[in-house]
């Protein structure tokens, strides 16, 4: 069986549906996607022929980190994480193999495809990621940064129920296009903890379950066709999300200065632990001209996720001022 469909602007060329992906009649096949199989060769590999380059600090009940990467012969990479799920990636981020094992299913294995893994692809073929959730305002983008639980796929969800079109919720890319950056649609599901369904649309399983092992629940997208972006927009604006707060002023907004965007940025760059000097290097040099070319926001949100609205609507103001203060960057690069 094959597969076909977009993602982060690639064709993929796939053995099996990928969860949350619709089928696409793509023509260029940038990447093929293997489920439930590696290359024989890989558990014939020795350890000393696998070079240890990240080894996460977060660690299971066990003990054990919850990822390793390794680099191997002929610049293959694996990433093997704790649950026995396990990835192959070719050094040019043409093809990818996963397997994993019972009771675990092709769902969860879709969860680390879609994110870290297509995030360390993009670095490969020259792309650098945000971790972040990207929405269109008009004809151009808006990207809502921040860690694991900081309420990213929150907002991003809010902004879809208030009728503005999501083009990513977990890996923005950062499509270096010399005189603008553009962000490239995703695919169209947004993963949500119970607690963010329920604050959204009334009941914690209002939404079906992302994985039959997780308690995760998705919003699908793909139902309306109005609530995804599926044309790659210019980026015009990066939103920080910071601590909650349990204060009345919150939510809120303040501007952030060159060196703290710059720490901001470095800090939620995709796959930013496995760069090698010259991918560093390059780096460097494309999130200083983001920080010159596009603003970066902190923003403040309330404590309660109930208050999820009001911070979208408190984006959605701030922006409108951005854009009457400097009208080109909301109409730049219109023509892509």
């Amino acid at each position: 069986m094959s597969y076909r469909c977009q993602l982060y602007g690639l064709g993929v060329l796939a053995d099996k549906i990928i969860p949350g992906v619709p089928p696409s009649l793509v023509s260029k096949i940038d990447l093929r996607v293997n489920l439930g199989s590696i290359p024989h060769w890989l558990d014939d590999l020795s350890q000393t022929e696998n070079e240890t380059v990240y080894v996460t600090d977060y660690r299971d009940e066990s003990g054990d980190p919850l990822l390793r990467v390794f680099r191997l012969q002929d610049g293959y990479f694996k990433f093997a994480y704790a649950d026995q799920t396990t990835f192959l990636i070719d050094q040019n981020g043409t093809e990818v193999w996963a397997r994993w094992s019972e009771p675990l299913a092709l769902e969860d294995t879709a969860t680390y495809l879609l994110g870290p893994i297509m995030g360390f692809v993009m670095l490969l073929r020259g792309v650098f990621s945000l971790h972040a959730s990207a929405i269109a305002i008009g004809n151009v983008a808006i990207a809502v940064m921040g860690p694991a639980g900081s309420g990213k796929s929150t907002t991003a969800a809010a902004f879809s129920t208030m009728g503005y079109p999501v083009l990513a919720e977990d890996v923005v890319t950062l499509d270096d296009c010399g005189d603008h950056f553009l962000v490239k649609p995703a695919y169209p599901c947004i993963r949500l903890w119970p607690a963010s369904v329920k604050a959204l649309f009334g009941s914690e399983t209002h939404l079906p379950l992302l994985t039959p092992n997780w308690n995760k629940r998705y919003l699908d997208l793909s139902q309306n066709p109005d609530q995804f972006q599926q044309q790659p927009l210019p980026l015009a604006a990066i939103y920080q999300l910071d601590e909650r707060q349990d204060e009345t002023s919150a939510p809120y907004i303040s501007s952030l200065d060159p060196s703290q965007g710059m720490i901001a940025l470095v800090a939620n760059t995709y796959s930013t632990r496995l760069m090698d000097k010259q991918m560093r290097a390059r780096e460097f040099s494309v999130l200083s001209r983001l920080i010159n070319d596009v603003p970066l926001r902190r923003v403040t949100p309330h404590a309660s996720v109930l208050r999820i609205p009001d911070l979208c609507d408190c984006i959605i103001k701030d922006f409108a001022k951005l854009n009457s203060s400097h009208p080109t960057r909301a109409t730049c690069a219109l023509h892509v």
